[in-house]
Formats: C-alpha cells, structure tokens, sequence
C-alpha cells in the first residue's frame, strides 16, 4: 500500500511541476523572450498547454473575471498541496 501512496504523491509532484512549467512558458511566450517559429518551443507548448489545460478550463469558468490575470494555476497548485498533505496525514494513516 505504501508503493500506491508514493507512486500517487510522485505523479502530483511531477504535474506541480508541469504547471510551473506551463506558467512561465506562458510567461516567456507572451513577452517574445522565446521564439514562437521554433518547432522545439512550439512542440513543447503544445505539450504543456494540452496536459494542463483540461484540468485548468474548469478552474477559470468558475472564477470571476480579473483582467489579464490568471489564477488558476494557483488555485490548482493549493489544491494540488491539499490532495498531497490529505493523502499522508489522513488516508495513509487508516490504511497502514
């Protein structure tokens, strides 16, 4: 049982750091620090946006509108934090 909680707390640390990712990739394509025409940087967005973006779709139609700002790669890292904690201070402990 300890193999599934650490292989489930590996895989939601390695989508935090996805979402990380995808942010200031977001980040450096908005401001052209990186070059848009490039296959590379263009397959690697595709690949970020596509992993996050339907797990992010619901966050944003539920928040109000801020403008141009964007929280919810935010609330999704919060909730991401919550799951992980949730996981080895309560359920681990009922199962061990």
């Amino acid at each position: 049982m300890f193999a599934l909680f650490q292989t489930i707390d590996l895989v939601l640390n390695i989508y935090t750091w996805i979402l990380i990712a995808s942010a200031v990739f977001s980040w450096l394509y908005a401001f052209n620090v990186i070059n848009s025409s490039n296959q590379l940087v263009n397959s690697v967005g595709t690949f970020l946006y596509n992993v996050t973006e339907p797990v992010l779709k619901p966050i944003r139609r539920r928040l109000p509108n801020l403008g141009g700002i964007d929280i919810s790669p935010i609330i999704l890292l919060v909730i991401i934090f919550f799951l992980r904690t949730f996981l080895w201070t309560t359920l681990y402990p009922l199962v061990a």
